[in-house]
């Protein structure tokens, strides 16, 4: 008689219960990451090798959200949410702590940071009081984990223009900080003329630190005026791709392609990209 396959550690009625909600991911993923049953692939995963996809999925949810799509949308976060699934999976199989470990320590902080919802505080306060009493409570927080630097708790895995806007943030809360905007574009003049300097005298690696200084006030005065620089980058880019297709699409018309034209006639045609958005608005 042939061999009885042996019983896999999960449970494949409820990783085919499609109502079965979120105990069915959990079962999804432990069935995944089962040394003997599970894919190859994701077996032989761990954080550091998980963690870009996570960047790349938060990544795609913003996006959907900017072009409101919203159908997109439903599995984007599901892909965020399989994320989640996945680093606390690792996390289990080592020891550390369990998805629902996650979830409670989600919802007590949560709750600790709302008291005016959850607690005795009043809700009758203004928007900006209650970002300085969330602030302070995350002060407390970061307190207790022993970060007592002004920029301790700041993310390394931010992007680099996201985590300049923050840092920038927290060194403001305590006082360093130009006080007017003029002076932050002051100094963008200043880097600006150090970078053009920097490019006829100084080494690539010096031109290379000098862009960066540049780029690190940019972020500075994108919270001057109540902007943040990733999301505004994010604008120009979709804005870069739309009009660059609109050339494309322009081109197409006439035959050709980008590589049949030059300079010339895309930047008139580019031009007209933009005369036709303004007339559409």
């Amino acid at each position: 008689m042939p061999d009885t396959p042996p019983t896999p550690p999960f449970n494949p009625a409820l990783i085919h219960d499609e109502h079965a909600g979120i105990e069915r991911l959990l079962e999804i993923m432990q069935a995944l990451r089962d040394p003997e049953h599970g894919c190859p692939w994701d077996i032989e995963q761990d954080f550091s090798t998980i963690a870009p996809y996570t960047i790349e999925e938060a990544y795609e949810v913003a996006d959907a959200i900017e072009r409101h799509a919203w159908d997109e949308l439903k599995g984007e976060l599901g892909d965020l949410l399989f994320q989640s699934v996945f680093h606390a999976q690792m996390a289990a199989e080592a020891g550390h702590f369990t998805f629902q470990d996650v979830v409670t320590t989600m919802s007590n902080k949560m709750v600790s940071r709302h008291p005016h919802v959850f607690g005795d505080e009043s809700r009758n306060k203004s928007s900006e009081q209650q970002t300085a009493d969330w602030e302070a409570i995350k002060a407390a927080e970061r307190a207790d984990k022993q970060e007592t630097g002004t920029l301790d708790g700041v993310a390394v895995g931010l992007p680099a223009l996201l985590r300049a806007y923050k840092l920038q943030k927290r060194a403001a809360r305590v006082g360093f900080d130009w006080p007017v905007v003029d002076e932050v574009i002051a100094k963008i003049a200043e880097e600006s003329a150090e970078l053009v300097e920097a490019r006829n005298t100084l080494t690539q690696v010096e031109v290379e630190e000098e862009f960066g200084d540049l780029m690190f006030v940019m972020a500075n005065l994108g919270r001057h005026l109540g902007i943040e620089p990733e999301a505004a980058l994010r604008q120009a880019n979709a804005k870069f791709i739309r009009r660059f297709e609109g050339v494309e699409a322009k081109l197409g018309a006439r035959g050709k392609r980008p590589q049949d034209s030059d300079l010339a006639e895309m930047d008139a045609l580019w031009d007209e990209v933009k005369r036709d958005e303004r007339g559409q608005s």
